[in-house]
């Protein structure tokens, strides 16, 4: 019991000092791409040795200040399209009579 509770104490401490460093942009960007697992593993290692250690998920536990400027960041909208055009692909087959579809 001893054991997960520190190693709990080290996974919230590597998260904590995570979600104080940026913003929360930098901080979902740095949970998708950074290897966080593999140093809470390093971490934890000499309280007890862990293996797979991945990031499910996430809680916030103190809600940040509301920000106006960072939304309207977040929702900005540059009027370039990033999209590419979808062309239909399906061909219109004619029913054909006895094809097993009431005409």
């Amino acid at each position: 019991m001893a054991q997960s509770r520190a190693i709990r104490l080290k996974m919230v401490a590597r998260m904590s000092e995570l979600g104080s460093k940026g913003d929360l942009k930098t901080l979902v960007k740095e949970l998708i791409t950074s290897d966080t697992g593999k140093q809470i593993e390093k971490d934890a290692n000499f309280i007890f040795p862990i293996k797979d250690c991945y990031i499910r998920k996430v809680k916030v536990l103190k809600k940040p200040k509301f920000d106006i400027t960072a939304l309207m960041e977040w929702h900005t909208d540059d009027g370039v399209d990033v999209g590419a055009v979808v062309t239909d692909t399906t061909e219109e087959t004619p029913l054909v009579a006895g094809s097993g579809g009431r005409l």
